[in-house]
């Protein structure tokens, strides 16, 4: 496994007036070091340009993560597509960027604005090659990685904010990539820069988009491992090998859950003190410090809201300026997981706690169960590589 990987975050606008977005963005994952990220832009705005970019985006990042040319690709886009009765013309704009065991990068770009690359936090001009498939003038390029290169996918919803307003002809390319440089100078991770430029741009639009805005943007570093370990083993005597393997890993280390904390605390043979927050979420219960450990917090509650987190992070992102600076448990733990882990290793305890067959409590087995499953689900869709297992 290579020791780089990406950090992947989007965020779209849609339309005035629409309820979907025109822009579509696919990841498609070859194996754990290599991934193919599209970003399409349909014809017009709306249901046909919704569909045309899913399109575009599913058939290119399916087809090359199955190891297909461009030539390939490209050629099924121009048969695949359907055409605009108006316009006589079908087709969806696209930017591709191709991670190949997080040591290379291909870009291809067809009539979107050009991909922005940041490295040692500085617009890096790379290479284009042209090259003409079925008619449409592709660019391509190849870049060798680095820690700490920054990537930033557009639509051209982007470049024409601020027509007739802010400005003449849009917000140019080069202003956009000196916003990209004042924000990766701050250490922003990619989602919370794809959601301020297109903060930014609607604020251009005057809160009325003239066209669908989509951002994505992919920064590679060096991977941190992240382990959880939550609720006690089914098996008491499985107490000890649960937290062997737990301690043995390399990365950081979560504890959730009371009795897991005890646990913890008797296979560490430390105390276990529980610590007093006056700055964060009143409805979420308080932490405790243990040594050897990096977070200990309460469970089923902790982690349901760091789920309410997770799927809003993958969305509009509208908690953001709550978690990203609070410190109750659930804020901490979504800045472990979301912002700074690469890989999560989850030890999930399948006992039953008998202090949640209280049936005036929401509480259940199926119910943390279900928190494990959909807390995965999220941050496999962050671009985490991550791994359960249960005792």
């Amino acid at each position: 496994m290579s020791e780089l990987c990406a950090d992947i975050g989007f965020k779209s606008l849609n339309h005035a007036g629409e309820q979907l977005c025109g822009d579509h963005v696919d990841i498609a994952r070859q194996e754990p070091d290599s991934q193919v990220v599209v970003l399409a832009d349909g014809l017009g705005s709306g249901v046909k340009a919704c569909i045309l970019s899913t399109l575009t985006s599913r058939i290119i990042s399916t087809m090359v993560a199955a190891g297909l040319t461009l030539e390939d690709c490209v050629s099924t886009i121009a048969q695949t597509l359907p055409v605009c009765s108006v316009r006589e013309i079908a087709y969806s704009t696209f930017s591709i960027l191709h991670l190949l065991h997080n040591r290379t990068a291909e870009l291809i770009q067809f009539d979107n604005p050009q991909i922005i690359m940041l490295r040692n936090g500085k617009l890096h001009e790379y290479e284009i090659r042209e090259k003409v498939i079925e008619g449409k003038r592709i660019l391509y390029s190849e870049v060798l990685l680095q820690e700490g290169d920054l990537f930033v996918l557009m639509s051209d919803g982007c470049t024409h904010a601020g027509v007739g307003t802010a400005y003449n002809f849009g917000w140019e390319w080069t202003e956009i990539a000196s916003f990209v440089e004042t924000l990766a100078g701050k250490g922003y991770p990619p989602k919370v820069i794809a959601t301020m430029l297109t903060d930014e741009c609607e604020r251009l639009y005057r809160g009325a988009p003239g066209d669908d805005v989509t951002v994505c943007v992919v920064r590679v570093r060096e991977r941190v491992p992240m382990n959880m370990v939550f609720g006690p083993p089914e098996h008491r005597d499985d107490c000890d090998r649960m937290m062997r393997l737990f301690f043995s890993k390399e990365g950081k280390r979560i504890v959730s859950g009371g009795t897991t904390a005890t646990i913890a605390a008797k296979f560490l043979k430390e105390p276990l003190k529980v610590g007093l927050d006056f700055f964060g979420d009143p409805d979420i219960p308080p932490t405790a410090s243990l040594r050897g450990v990096d977070l200990v917090t309460e469970g089923v509650i902790t982690v349901n809201r760091v789920l309410r987190n997770a799927q809003d992070y993958l969305t509009d992102n509208v908690y953001y300026p709550e978690w990203s600076v609070r410190t109750d448990g659930a804020s901490v733990m979504s800045r472990m997981l979301f912002e700074e882990a690469t890989d999560v290793n989850f030890y999930v305890g399948k006992a039953v706690n008998p202090a949640h067959q209280n049936p005036d409590l929401p509480i259940h087995f199926t119910i943390k169960m279900n928190l494990v499953r959909e807390l995965s689900e999220a941050l496999t869709q962050m671009g985490k590589n991550v791994k359960v297992s249960y005792f």
